[in-house]
């Protein structure tokens, strides 16, 4: 199942409630995990905790001691805070000034020389016939930290020419807003391939097509194969490829969408394993800054 709209969104579709099904997805009990019981959603913390964006030493701790609430494989709402804005929606240029309803994947902003740079899935930016923008921490039609221009992209050859699952990755490049880069306005994680699937849980944020507001879940991935991981959270629907999966050190290290473009049920996420080819499309896109 593709996580994204193969056709962008032009209109303006009636908002699903906000609730969602918030279910198990593994047997691991709160008690085994450390975990307390279950919060609203407006009670459930955000994963990262606050980022000083004039503070280098600050980029990539968006999980360093944080207190999960949330049982593992379930799916709550995100706070909306200065917290989670380093994650938000894409969009096609000519919704810039018409948000609500248009979002079609998700994408967040990682560290860069340039503090310029969004990692996403390549089947979401790989028409570059069309211009997107990008909103972090987009919420009900609202850009609460700008709408920033998506400039080059970086897509590996292997999706290039082949369309292949296993190089669904790229990065983009935003343009400036009002003399500012990305990252120093909402801070950005840490881009770490060649991290051991399942070393510890992640926690993937998105935003579903069919919600104006992003949701999260926290899991163990597992491997899928050799070159694919996949995630057991529930309701992660269309729009949320490009979703990162990011450690409790700041690390992204899995971004949502790999085998079948993400995966054939909602609640069974995949992504590509970040190895050589993410390390080395990394590269080219921080040299080229």
């Amino acid at each position: 199942m593709e996580r994204n709209s193969r056709t962008f969104a032009t209109s303006r579709p009636a908002l699903l409630g906000v609730a969602v099904v918030f279910t198990l997805a593994t047997s691991v009990a709160a008690a085994e995990v450390g975990h307390g019981p279950s919060r609203p959603a407006s009670e459930v913390p955000s994963y990262a905790p606050s980022y000083a964006p004039s503070s280098a030493a600050n980029v990539g701790r968006a999980g360093r001691g944080r207190t999960r609430t949330q049982p593992l494989g379930t799916t709550a709402d995100v706070v909306a805070d200065g917290r989670s804005a380093r994650i938000g929606a894409l969009f096609t240029a000519d919704r810039a000034d018409d948000l609500a309803g248009g979002h079609s994947c998700t994408a967040s902003v990682v560290h860069s020389p340039q503090r310029d740079l969004v990692v996403t899935a390549a089947h979401c930016v790989s028409d570059t016939s069309t211009d997107l923008v990008f909103v972090p921490g987009y919420r009900d039609g609202h850009a609460p930290y700008g709408v920033w221009k998506l400039d080059h992209r970086y897509l590996p050859d292997g999706w290039t020419k082949d369309q292949d699952q296993d190089s669904d990755l790229a990065f983009a490049t935003v343009d400036e807003t009002d003399g500012k880069a990305i990252e120093d306005v909402v801070g950005a994680n840490l881009f770490t391939p060649g991290t051991a699937t399942g070393a510890t849980a992640v926690t993937v944020v998105g935003y579903p097509n069919s919600r104006e507001t992003p949701i999260t879940c926290t899991n163990k991935p597992t491997s899928y194969s050799s070159t694919q991981q996949r995630i057991e959270c529930p309701a992660f629907s269309q729009g949320t490829s490009g979703s990162p999966w990011i450690n409790d050190a700041g690390q992204v290290v899995g971004v949502l969408g790999g085998y079948d473009q993400g995966g054939d049920t909602d609640d069974v996420s995949y992504s590509v394993t970040l190895g050589s080819e993410a390390a080395d499309l990394y590269k080219s896109a921080i040299s080229d800054q």
